[in-house]
């Protein structure tokens, strides 16, 4: 590190909050997170019903394409900009847009108008997670750090319960629209929140140069492989022309931004983030890891109405467990980090039991009852929730504080990245085993096998098998994953951190 880090770090040493002050800005950041979570939740129960009050079903996926699309591209951004000019500006920023975002999809008159508010509305959320994470970093030393991602954790759990069903009851009993309307006075009280209470925040920041060039092709190489990954196979077969061509797209953008990288003075990821060994092990962990989990929740719901025959609404109830086990893993992960010198030994096992129970899944899932299934379910999400906690705690560990943002960013963009590569990896598995490629979409896929005599049972025990590879490599790079140990107060991992 250079002369000016040093002189930053001693400049803006972490100032010494009480608890009270942690805990409002725990609050801050937690119901800052609640908004872009619940927003990727509470929508889906109510797609039908916009649907069919705007005129427009063939257009309906893209409300949550465009939102995925947008979100994930930008995550990076927020990190480098959060690094440059502070997390509360940051924040404040991308509220107001999420705010600005949610207002033009509750007005919308037609699908377009509201595919692009929900495009806005995901430059907005994009980057709440991640700076959420990267605040708490800055205030919370990194061996206590784990049991904070606690709170993360029940967050999505509770967006992911309370999500469906507030959607399902909006459009039903009251319009549509509320879902974006709630978005109003709970961003409003956000940016109060964080407006007041992020003042007291530690700065790391120094100034930059925000490498617009490289965040253009980071972003078209984004949006070109999320397009391709979610037309494959559904709007367009996987090796035609224009999914070939979107693929053929995105590897010479990455590869350009890859030299852009090398090249620009201050890139937007800087080489030296992705070099660390600490952080490039613990990214892909969480990519592989959670890109799994992301990919179970997606098609959890399909084996549960295809194979298993409930209703829409029992099978949102079936996904509990799934959803639930994270917060328990990760309560158990982040409190032992605290205590413990071996932080890795406990999610190495929750991950092999994650990969067994998912085996057993895949080996005797159509013979198994509906209580066994749904006890596997709680004991897998305990496994992967073990990671969570290790993985971020020990990106943020590795770097200097004013790289914070920037790391951050980085996992939870890649972390996006690979939810996107399992859904589509086990898209391609359940429509191409089955045959069924025609499907208009996953809802009519029960219907279409039950005409054409395929088992659906046996399409989805590769898709648990596949789910098995994938927590196996993500065990596969916790096991590399250097163990170093966790700094124990603000200042001194500050101190540290320019000094690696």
């Amino acid at each position: 590190m250079d002369q000016r880090t040093n002189e930053s770090v001693r400049e803006n040493p972490a100032p010494a909050l009480s608890h009270t002050e942690i805990r409002t800005i725990i609050l801050g950041v937690m119901l800052s997170m609640f908004l872009a979570a619940l927003d990727q939740t509470i929508i889906a129960t109510a797609l039908p019903t916009i649907g069919r009050e705007l005129g427009d079903l063939e257009h309906l996926p893209w409300i949550v394409t465009v939102y995925l699309l947008t979100s994930t591209a930008v995550t990076p951004l927020y990190g480098k900009f959060s690094d440059s000019y502070g997390r509360r500006v940051t924040m404040l920023i991308g509220i107001v847009i999420f705010i600005i975002g949610s207002i033009a999809c509750a007005l919308a008159p037609n699908m377009i108008v509201l595919i692009l508010a929900r495009g806005l509305q995901g430059i907005g959320g994009g980057g709440l997670i991640a700076l959420a994470q990267t605040i708490i970093a800055d205030i919370v030393a990194p061996r206590e750090r784990g049991r904070y991602q606690v709170y993360f954790a029940s967050v999505f759990m509770t967006s992911s319960l309370l999500g469906p069903v507030l959607g399902g009851f909006f459009a039903q009993h009251l319009h549509w629209s509320v879902i974006f309307w709630i978005n109003l006075p709970l961003g409003l009280l956000a940016l109060t929140i964080a407006f007041h209470s992020l003042k007291k925040l530690p700065r790391f920041e120094r100034p930059h140069k925000l490498d617009v060039l490289g965040a253009l092709l980071l972003v078209a190489a984004t949006v070109a492989l999320l397009l391709a990954l979610s037309w494959g196979g559904l709007r367009y077969p996987w090796a035609s022309l224009p999914i070939l061509g979107l693929f053929a797209a995105s590897a010479a953008l990455w590869v350009l931004f890859a030299v852009r990288m090398r090249l620009a003075p201050e890139p937007l990821i800087p080489p030296g983030v992705l070099h660390n060994p600490v952080v490039r092990m613990a990214v892909l962990a969480a990519c592989f890891g959670m890109g799994t989990y992301i990919g179970l929740t997606i098609y959890l719901p399909v084996y549960f109405e295809a194979v298993r025959g409930l209703s829409a609404s029992l099978s949102g109830l079936a996904l509990i467990p799934l959803m639930a086990g994270t917060v328990v893993g990760a309560t158990m992960s982040g409190r032992s980090m605290a205590k413990v010198k071996h932080y890795k030994r406990l999610p190495t096992v929750g991950l092999i039991v994650a990969m067994a129970t998912t085996a057993v899944l895949a080996l005797y899932g159509q013979s198994l009852s509906i209580v066994t299934v749904e006890i596997i379910l709680a004991v897998i999400s305990i496994g992967l929730g073990t990671v969570l906690p290790v993985t971020m705690v020990t990106t943020q560990n590795a770097v200097a504080p004013h790289q914070m943002g920037t790391a951050t960013g980085t996992a939870n963009f890649f972390r996006s990245l690979g939810g996107a590569f399992i859904v589509a990896i086990f898209g391609a598995i359940v429509l191409g085993a089955s045959g069924l490629g025609g499907a208009s979409s996953f809802e009519t896929l029960g219907a279409a096998a039950a005409q054409s005599g395929v088992d659906l049972g046996d399409v989805f025990s590769y898709v648990f098998m596949a789910a098995v590879v994938g927590f196996g490599l993500a065990l596969a790079f916790l096991l590399a994953l250097e163990e170093r140990p966790l700094r124990g107060s603000a200042v001194k991992a500050a101190e540290a951190a320019v000094a690696d």
